[in-house]
């Protein structure tokens, strides 16, 4: 093969597959409500790595779902490829087999909504460059990580700008036999008032002030289907500007893999616009 053939077939496949550098870390990230540390993968862009202290970035909070834990965004899907995509540190912290990310009333050990939606991000401000605004701020999930991303940004409009789920269970109240439920919400007959509270279709009105940028999605053969478009039908009759997408897919990888990339590019768009839209930049 001569040098020139050599050189554009090079070419070629650089500008076809390009290269992914980004940083993947774990990171042990302590809790002072729970008197002990969890990991957590943080993946930084390939450009974090050579810029100044001046070069900061927004930070997307990816939780898992049911079961999961901190590695389960890494191990199943090409996730680190939207940090260098996007410019964006991604967080994925672990959140306990069945904490549904609430502070349990009934399991006082069980505190992973102050964790995650506070302490963890608390972390990632003081040990990386993030740009620590809740206008750079997004937080997203699967399933439970779906309902504990809108009730973490329900509940901390302060922190977070932008908000999304995936396959969220937005009402826990149709989950009642998933394993461990009870545990941390207690009994759904005597705890009744505490169940209510926290299902996301019943505070669907809370939006309307949280000015939160807002996307959710579920597969048309996902056994939570029903109750997004009830959350999404509730939305729209407030008036809540949202993006809300159904796409072919049940409650699987497959479908979690593709509907991340949709997500990230909306959190990634919502950046730039409060970028815009900040004073400084009018300056």
């Amino acid at each position: 093969m001569n040098t020139a053939r050599a050189f554009w077939l090079i070419l070629t496949l650089l500008l076809t597959n390009p290269v992914w550098a980004y940083q993947s870390r774990i990171v042990a990230i302590p809790s002072a409500a729970m008197h002990k540390s969890f990991d957590a993968t943080v993946v930084l862009p390939d450009a974090y790595g050579h810029g100044t202290d001046a070069d900061r970035y927004p930070v997307v909070y990816l939780l898992h779902g049911s079961g999961g834990d901190y590695t389960d965004w890494s191990a199943n899907t090409q996730i680190g490829r939207l940090a260098d995509r996007y410019h964006v540190i991604l967080v994925m912290p672990d959140g306990g087999h069945e904490s549904w990310y609430i502070d349990s009333p009934a399991d006082p050990r069980s505190r992973y909504e102050t964790y995650v939606g506070t302490e963890v991000v608390a972390y990632i401000d003081a040990h990386f460059r993030t740009i620590a605004t809740r206008q750079a701020r997004a937080i997203t999930g699967l399933s439970m990580g779906g309902f504990g991303a809108l009730r973490i940004a329900l509940d901390r409009p302060d922190a977070f700008g932008a908000a999304g789920s995936i396959s969220g269970a937005v009402d826990p109240r149709a989950c009642e036999d998933e394993p461990g439920i009870n545990r941390v919400f207690g009994d759904p007959a005597r705890h009744a008032a505490f169940w209510n509270s926290k299902a996301i279709v019943e505070n669907a009105r809370i939006f309307e002030r949280a000015h939160i940028a807002l996307t959710i999605d579920c597969g048309v053969d996902d056994s939570l289907v029903a109750s997004n478009r009830t959350l999404h039908e509730r939305l729209v009759e407030l008036g809540v500007p949202h993006d809300y997408a159904e796409r072919p897919g049940g409650h699987t990888w497959e479908y979690w893999a593709n509907s991340i990339q949709y997500q990230v590019l909306f959190f990634a768009t919502s950046f730039q616009h409060d970028a815009a839209e900040s004073p400084a930049a009018h300056a």
